[in-house]
């Protein structure tokens, strides 16, 4: 990347930080400016305090509190998310700094829960943002106009919704800072096609072995959930029970092709555990009973593991295109939770039916 160290004196930004910040929500865009030869002040709300990250990777000390600082000496603000923009909406020296820094016209940049500080400030109404799923709602009550896209500028305000858009997120800061185009070698912040994993490695955020990693953990899951379904179809005796199982491997099926054309396109490999999960299916599915109601909740369990498990991977990396098969993962899994629901309340409703009362008996008290 081209050195841009002569235009270090005219651009000055404040990166926000509290405890639990989302590290790589932090460390992407801080390194992403320094890089490009921007001065970086992290402001906290305690100068004497180091802030840890809410995976454990960051520990940092701020330069300076946002009750000093002065938002007309800075270019750009920057709010990371995690569970830092919680606290910062708590500090009034914060809600101000921002709220000043939005009146003097300055760059506002927000990922995943940083809206929150926004919304505090009373900044959104009318606006068109995005932010993490999570607060969608929280958003759209603030008045705001809430887009499901990796990034949403609205004149100097910039938000992006999770750690997979962070490389997106801070080339769109970046180039409205006058650092864009050829001469920094970024690409242009719609390219769908750009390897932006790669730039966000660059930058502090996941390598290509951390996507393996995450990859694998997700292909394992559903290789181990595509064999166990297959066992539940064949013992499945209602047809909307078997047509919930069909779809649902069919599913899986797509999952498994998506995460397998990936991991073949990074250059990695399937892991040991990915290539045996089907194995452990059949052995623990070879003791589900043939039972309706036992194997319809067997099954839901596996969905509702699954939920919890992708979520959580649906949030680790800081590549789009990981994060949007985990996404479509996790959104799947969601329908086919509300289906097998809708089974299995049916089935129950069945069984627990009273009996009718046989004619003309009598009911003593």
């Amino acid at each position: 990347m081209t050195d841009h160290n002569n235009h270090s004196s005219k651009k000055k930004v404040a990166i926000l930080i509290e405890q639990g910040v989302e590290d790589a929500e932090f460390t992407v865009p801080y390194n992403g400016l320094k890089q490009a030869g921007i001065e970086v002040v992290v402001l906290g709300s305690r100068i004497n305090e180091k802030y840890k990250g809410k995976q454990g990777k960051l520990s940092v000390q701020a330069d300076g509190t946002t009750t000093e600082a002065i938002a007309a000496e800075f270019d750009a603000v920057v709010i990371p998310g995690g569970m830092a923009p919680d606290q910062m909406r708590r500090n009034l020296n914060t809600v101000r700094f921002v709220q000043d820094a939005i009146q003097q016209e300055k760059l506002v940049a927000a990922v995943c829960h940083g809206p929150q500080l926004l919304i505090e400030g009373d900044l959104l109404k009318g606006k068109q943002i995005t932010g993490f799923s999570a607060i969608a709602k929280d958003i759209i009550n603030a008045g705001a106009n809430y887009l499901d896209e990796p990034l949403v500028v609205d004149g100097n305000l910039i938000t992006s919704r999770e750690p997979g858009d962070l490389a997106i997120f801070t080339t769109a800061i970046l180039s409205r800072l006058g650092y864009g185009g050829k001469d920094a070698a970024l690409p242009n912040e719609k390219d769908t096609s750009a390897e932006w994993w790669k730039l966000a490695d660059a930058w502090g955020g996941s390598t290509k072995g951390d996507l393996s990693k995450g990859l694998n953990t997700a292909l394992s899951g559903e290789r181990y959930s595509l064999e166990a379904f297959e066992k539940y179809l064949e013992k499945e005796s209602d047809s909307e029970g078997k047509s919930v199982f069909q779809e649902i491997i069919a599913n899986k099926q797509r999952h498994i092709q998506k995460l397998e054309t990936y991991l073949h396109l990074l250059g990695e490999k399937h892991s040991l555990a990915a290539n045996i999960a089907n194995q452990y299916a059949k052995v623990k599915t070879a003791f589900t009973g043939s039972d309706d109601i036992y194997q319809l909740r067997s099954a839901l369990g596996d969905v509702q593991t699954g939920i919890g498990d992708i979520g959580n991977l649906c949030a680790m990396y800081t590549d789009p295109v990981t994060t949007a098969i985990f996404k479509e993962i996790y959104q799947d899994l969601l329908k086919s939770e509300q289906q097998l629901l809708k089974v299995y309340r049916a089935r129950i409703g069945t069984q627990i039916q009273p009996p009718k009362p046989t004619t003309g008996a009598s009911v003593s008290i």
